[in-house]
């Protein structure tokens, strides 16, 4: 089909200019539909930055940022996260989800491929893609040169200004033995070691360019968690600190008294599917967030962002195990290896629980020994499509996609609500939850100095104090909100479900050790799918959606291997995607859901 124009607030990264697709033909365009809350969106903007290099004088990447959060919306905030996460391709401001609509996406990420005279020939949804695209790029590129269509040349990228304040977008702290806070500096790939007051800094851990290196010179890739160890332990293992190297994919350990880093955890790639438990050197991570020294657990835990589960880490041992969640994402309470968790990004603990902010289900969560392991339960949080600045009852109040927590002196959890821009205090004696602070600049960790919180002002580039000591919380009514996303119409009873996903040119799905496609189905409420929940091979199912249900979401999870086809030791890949469907349900309604993974829907009709 021909791809429709790109319709929006405005544009990014462009010097001003607005961009139209008309002024694109001769150019392979590759379109990024994004919001920056999401852990996969960041994942893909990583797997696009070496194909972007690799195709500069015929591609133009152009991110679509399309909100799930009111907070995404915010332009100010868009353009912090273009920064943040140095994309380097114009981005356009989609906040009423137009081209979203004009597209017919349905999950973040999706990529649409547009070749160069102006035709929609490939879409994926998900992470995962990159050598699919290189294929396929390279299939439209030979095509389109043959036929003389194809034109060579620069892109409308016009980088912006570069800032100059002493930390950028830091993320989280921790407070050293000998008084200094410890930041994670993820803008400037560091880490910055400040005195006591936050505001002075002492000295920076770290080269500030990307990388991973090890050693007394040492470089970092976006660290955002801290964890400071026991001294008997890190007497016993020769490091202070455990960082969440986050878009390394790895847990680095720091030596505080010289500074000097080394890799303790993870191979640098990112986890796809396969072992999570093992020697930590060999075991994939995925985008670990935060990470916590937990006595009961013996451990460090970890918010393991990328796959929507929490993992621990014994530097003794130096083994990685999963510790709770099952990689669907979403909310769901009970034994902690059944549970469900929508990309958990901040750690607290008090004296007998771990809390957690599941930030995309805007939910304060915590993890308590029981008698034959741990459990999980919910404080604060409906789903993953409901938010809002609620105040009140627990069962009733509302944060918008929080980043980070602490323990204050009494007992109760300070959380920094990131995109409500709000610290908030939840009480477990009362059950109930008020707001200690707003106008804060997307607050994303906090710490306790000299019995004061001090909250990481992440988009004000600083670290704040902005609870008075002896302020009174006060009550924020507030109002409801939920994800804008339109519902998908699908009919009761009988339901077609089917992932399209066609192997890159050059690929086979690979058959050599049993079935290469996995489907995991589930729902929200569990009563909304009569049949077709659980785990199965092939990528259609047959659903029987319930009568009287009005709507719901279902989750699926769908994974496709594939090969080379014809190489002597064969290169294979897996295809992965979540999607979180909103549905509604009524009578008249298709009898056939397709979720593109990766290629064209070709027998829709």
């Amino acid at each position: 089909m021909r791809a429709p124009e790109l319709v929006g607030r405005g544009w990014l990264n462009t010097g001003g200019a607005d961009v139209r697709l008309a002024d694109l033909r001769g150019k392979v365009v590759l379109l990024d539909f994004w919001t920056f809350c999401c852990i996969n969106c960041l994942h893909v903007l990583d797997e696009l930055r070496p194909i972007e290099e690799e195709f500069a004088d015929v591609l133009v990447t152009i991110g679509v940022h399309s909100p799930k959060f009111t907070h995404e919306a915010d332009p100010d905030a868009v353009k912090a996260a273009v920064e943040r996460y140095e994309v380097h391709h114009p981005v356009l401001d989609d906040p009423e989800l137009t081209t979203w609509q004009q597209y017919a996406v349905r999950a973040w990420p999706t990529l649409v491929l547009v070749d160069p005279e102006g035709y929609v020939v490939h879409v994926a949804a998900g992470e995962g893609h990159a050598e699919a695209l290189r294929r396929v790029i390279r299939e439209v590129v030979a095509e389109h040169e043959a036929k003389g269509t194809l034109h060579r040349g620069d892109g409308p990228y016009v980088p912006p200004a570069a800032p100059e304040t002493a930390l950028r977008f830091p993320a989280k702290a921790v407070l050293t033995p000998n008084g200094t806070i410890l930041v994670a500096d993820s803008g400037r790939h560091s880490l910055a070691e400040l005195d006591a007051t936050g505001e002075n800094l002492v000295r920076r851990i770290g080269s500030g360019s990307r990388g991973r290196d090890d050693g007394d010179a040492p470089s970092f890739s976006e660290p955002n968690g801290l964890a400071l160890l026991p001294q008997e332990v890190a007497e016993r293992v020769g490091y202070d600190v455990v960082v969440a190297d986050t878009v390394n994919h790895l847990l680095r350990g720091v030596r505080l008294a010289d500074g000097r880093v080394s890799t303790v955890a993870g191979t640098g790639n990112q986890w796809r599917d396969g072992e999570t438990d093992g020697p930590g050197l060999e075991v994939d991570l995925t985008s670990p967030w935060d990470v916590l020294w937990w006595p009961p657990a013996n451990g460090v835990v970890v918010a393991m962002a990328g796959n929507h589960t929490i993992g621990l880490f014994d530097p003794l041992s130096g083994e990685v195990s999963r510790f709770a969640g099952t990689t669907v994402e979403g909310l769901r309470d009970g034994a902690a290896e059944q549970a469900f968790f929508a990309q958990t990004s901040g750690l607290a603990a008090s004296e007998d629980r771990l809390w957690l902010a599941d930030s995309e289900t805007s939910a304060l969560r915590w993890i308590e020994k029981a008698d034959d392991g741990f459990t999980v339960r919910t404080a604060v949080g409906e789903g993953l499509f409901d938010f809002g600045h609620r105040d009140g009852p627990a069962g009733q109040a509302l944060l918008q996609h929080p980043l980070g927590l602490a323990v204050l002196p009494d007992g109760s959890v300070a959380i920094c609500d990131t995109y409500n821009g709000a610290v908030r205090r939840y009480d477990p004696v009362s059950d109930e939850v008020s707001t200690l602070a707003t106008e804060v600049a997307e607050p994303s960790g906090a710490l306790i100095v000299d019995g004061e919180l001090v909250v990481i002002a992440s988009a004000a580039h600083r670290l704040e104090r902005p609870v008075p000591p002896g302020l009174s919380a006060r009550l924020v009514a507030g109002a409801a909100q939920q994800v804008r996303r339109l519902p998908t119409d699908i009919a009761s009873g009988e339901v077609e479900l089917v992932v399209v996903f066609t192997p890159p040119p050059g690929e086979k799905l690979d058959e050599r050790y049993g079935p290469p496609t996995r489907l995991e189905i589930t729902s929200s409420p569990p009563e909304l799918l009569v049949e077709g929940a659980g785990v199965g091979t092939g990528l259609s199912r047959r659903l029987v959606i319930a009568e009287g249900i009005a709507s719901g979401v279902l989750h699926v999870v769908a994974q496709a291997a594939s090969c080379d086809v014809d190489a002597e030791h064969p290169v294979c890949r897996l295809a992965r995607q979540d999607w979180g469907v909103p549905v509604r349900v009524s009578g008249g309604a298709p009898r056939r859901l397709p979720l593109v993974m990766g290629g064209m829907d070709d027998s829709a009709e």
